[in-house]
């Protein structure tokens, strides 16, 4: 179905689908004819997930498209994970070397 179509079934409009394409929330779409976007059941959900996730919680489309940078992009996670160690909201990963002395301890007290 047409961009016009699928706003209509997902109550939204042709404009913000558009937008969320920009930022790379919406599934590569096969194009029809004369180039128009082409929208199947697929895409409908994953716009549908994505209409959820941002009502239930109360985020942006362009919020929910770092969230996704943040899951894919190794370094921007480690940037932020940073930033929430600094400000409090994110505990410190444990110490390896501590990790593998409890496991270590553990072996031990297994064998006896």
């Amino acid at each position: 179905m047409r961009i016009t179509e699928a706003a209509r079934r997902l109550g939204t409009s042709p404009r913000m689908l558009r937008y969320r394409e920009a930022l790379g929330l919406l599934p590569a779409t096969g194009a029809g004819a004369g180039g128009h976007r082409r929208f199947g059941e697929p895409e409908l959900r994953a716009v549908a997930l994505a209409l959820a996730l941002e009502k239930r919680y109360d985020i942006g489309p362009a919020e929910l498209a770092f969230g996704l940078r943040v899951l894919a992009e190794p370094e921007v996670q480690a940037r932020v994970r940073e930033l929430g160690e600094r400000i409090g909201r994110v505990s410190a990963p444990r110490a390896r070397a501590l990790d593998f002395e409890q496991e270590k301890a553990l072996r031990l007290l297994r064998r006896r």
